[in-house]
């Protein structure tokens, strides 16, 4: 271990149990929830695995008026809950760690779908998200109750085997609502001053005390600063008031900023590691009890300062225990340079967001550990002695060669042009994607290390190329390129334009004019080229078929941020329509709803629709045995599915594939 790190391996004690260390994994979502309780066990147990000293689940709804369904989420409703729960729990002490489990209930942010019982708030109010329904106002029954309702979770948290015992007010869920003026305007004991507002939480951490805290931590969960302004909860005002008030209450502080998840989370394009603390710095200044935060934290110099200045006692991290969850096990053994890093990408929000299980565009095994039984560092040997040859070293390229040649084969990797990282060499130009070049860099460090690998860059490979070389295994990664007819997601005709696509605007094509840039593809390329151009001083308009910019990033939690930051700089945006024609100095739209038709002055128009798979060599190799595609090559997507299905195919090969171990999937 490097001395300087050594800090962040001495044990904390919080309330009456003790961590083993400062790495904490904080509460974030899996997808799994209590339908899937032995893939979030597992998920969890590598962690510990992985050296974080605590480890937490997600959301756990302690009754059912906190239903966030379609979303996976767990329960403890009642004492059936405990035994698959304990499963967890057991997963995480089998390597040492504490377990902590974030007691949980919406408020107006549950629509309760599946169980469809009426939703409770501290005031009548609109529910926050997904139904056009309401949440009826509490009274002192429904308080009694709900102070009931957390105890009893409590205590079921307690048998299952939990160290700690959260209470959640944060990310606008119900005590949240409750703290803050913008959603409560009691006339009662628990409305008014913010005294009163906090009465309810004060309530559920003595009551949880009283219920667990003889064994159990209890820990809060704060949102410091909802980011309302001095309308809502700000770290500066109330946020800072409400912690002194409850100072020395919890076991442990977990702070954070809310509003939006998105805010908390906030992607790399829009925040740098660390960034929270201005937000929080202040707590520890305020109590004595130790003090946990999240900022993306990825550098171990980094953690080190923040222990050592006195802004957290603990390393919070979720999105980075999800891209490396032996991060500080690497720490540790002094093996920092093989940490694999968060690239910011939010790919792990957006996959909760749609409801599915978790996945990640640095850990292609996130979410798989006991569905597919992948482990994120090991792997089976490969039990003969052959060769592979993998053509393209872009993400899917490099994960392949890397994957196959951890199982133990022969490998060549080549790649056209001067560097590797194909499509990343270009998208990390991007502003605020810089990071996104650490799914190039990590794959390359630790191709590095391996003696069965070459590399052969300026190499580009023909057919004849293949033939000769003999391989055993024929891998063919050469990425994609982006359409000139304009099919996208909405626009689905193909028509001729004289356009650039974004492959020649990263070559160096000229733009000149006026510049219109079509979006239907809706991720982040149309709006951050659009950022790029127009910082460059080009006067740019982003036309889209889709009521929002970049609406897909909405998954990502960036969405508004992207419209944000286009707005601000000045880029003109025409929502809800398709451009369908060109002539000189404009182009043609129509109206995605009515198809009326309207111009947008344009000297350049860039098309981000959709994209081709580089498949030239696939079907001049005409299903040669031995020879298969991945990536984008196989199917254009995100890096992340360019990631796994490069790894999949890599730790697969010679191997007898089962189906995927399903759940029991039992209705509540």
């Amino acid at each position: 271990m490097d001395p300087r790190h050594a800090i962040l391996f001495e044990p904390v004690k919080i309330g009456p149990v003790t961590a083993p260390n400062r790495f904490y994994q904080t509460p974030h979502a899996t997808g799994f929830g209590w339908q899937r309780p032995q893939s979030g066990a597992a998920l969890r147990g590598v962690k510990a695995e992985g050296g974080w000293g605590v480890v937490c689940t997600e959301y756990c709804s302690i009754h059912p008026t906190s239903d966030d369904s379609p979303h996976a989420f767990l329960t403890l409703w009642d004492n059936d809950d405990i035994a698959p729960l304990a499963a967890t729990a057991d997963a995480i002490h089998a390597h040492g760690a504490l377990a902590g489990i974030e007691l949980w209930h919406g408020g107006s942010h549950a629509c309760n779908r599946l169980t469809r019982v009426p939703g409770i708030a501290p005031d009548v109010q609109p529910a926050m998200f997904h139904l056009p329904t309401t949440a009826r106002a509490m009274d002192r029954a429904d308080i009694k109750a709900f102070r009931g309702w957390q105890r009893d979770a409590a205590l079921r948290a307690k048998r299952a085997g939990f160290d700690i015992v959260y209470v959640y007010a944060g990310h606008d869920y119900l005590p949240f609502q409750f703290l803050s003026a913008r959603s409560n305007s009691r006339g009662d004991e628990y409305g008014g001053s913010l005294e009163n507002r906090v009465r309810l939480l004060r309530e559920m951490l003595e009551d949880t005390r009283d219920a667990v805290g003889d064994t159990c931590a209890v820990a809060l969960r704060l949102a410091v600063d909802e980011l309302h302004g001095p309308l809502g909860i700000t770290s500066e005002g109330e946020g800072r008031e409400v912690v002194e008030m409850l100072a020395e209450l919890p076991d442990l502080w977990d702070v954070n900023i809310a509003g939006a998840l998105g805010n908390d989370s906030k992607s790399a394009r829009f925040s740098a590691e660390g960034f929270q603390e201005d937000y929080v710095r202040f707590v520890k200044g305020v109590t004595s009890k130790p003090v946990v935060s999240v900022g993306r934290f990825t550098s171990p110099d980094a953690m080190v300062s923040q222990i050592r200045r006195g802004v957290q006692d603990f390393i919070g991290a979720a999105r980075p225990s999800i891209a490396d969850p032996f991060l500080p096990a690497k720490i540790r053994e002094g093996r920092a340079d093989e940490i694999r890093e968060c690239i910011g990408c939010n790919i792990c929000r957006a996959a909760n967001n749609e409801a599915v299980p978790l996945r990640c565009t640095q850990n292609p095994t996130m979410g798989e550990e006991w569905r597919r039984g992948w482990h994120p560092e090991r792997i089976a040997s490969y039990s003969k002695r052959e060769k592979v040859l993998v053509i393209g070293a872009g993400p899917a390229g490099l994960e392949a060669a890397l994957t196959l040649g951890r199982r133990g084969l022969e490998v060549s990797l080549t790649e056209k042009n001067r560097v590797p990282g194909g499509r990343i060499v270009r998208e990390m130009t991007l502003p605020g994607l810089a990071t996104w070049g650490r799914v190039r860099d990590w794959r390359v460090t630790m191709i590095g290390k391996l003696p069965n690998v070459q590399v052969f860059l300026e190499s580009a490979m023909t057919a004849e190329d293949i033939a000769d070389f003999g391989a055993d295994h024929v891998v063919l990664a050469a990425g994609s390129k982006w359409r000139r007819d304009g099919v996208g997601v909405v626009g689905m005709e193909r028509r001729e334009f004289v356009a650039l696509t974004p492959d020649d605007v990263f070559a160096g094509a000229a733009v000149l004019g006026p510049v219109v840039i079509y979006d239907d593809e809706h991720y982040f390329m149309g709006g951050a080229l659009a950022e790029k151009l127009r910082l460059a001083g080009h006067d740019v308009t982003l036309v889209t078929p889709y009521a929002t910019a970049s609406a897909w990033t909405a998954y990502t939690d960036e969405q508004t941020f992207v419209q944000a930051r286009l707005l601000a700089l000045g880029v003109r945006l025409v929502l809800s329509h398709l451009v369908v024609a060109q002539a000189a100095g404009v182009v043609r739209t129509a109206c995605s709803y009515t198809g009326r038709e309207g111009e947008v002055a344009c000297e350049t128009l860039v098309l981000v629709t959709g994209r081709l798979p580089e498949d030239g060599l696939w079907r001049a190799l005409d299903g040669t045995s031995g020879v298969v595609r991945v990536g984008d090559c196989l199917q254009p997507s995100s890096i992340a599915d360019a990631v796994y299905s490069a790894h999949r195919f890599a730790r697969e090969l010679g191997e007898v594939v089962t189906m995927p171990r399903r759940e029991l999937m039992a209705f509540r």
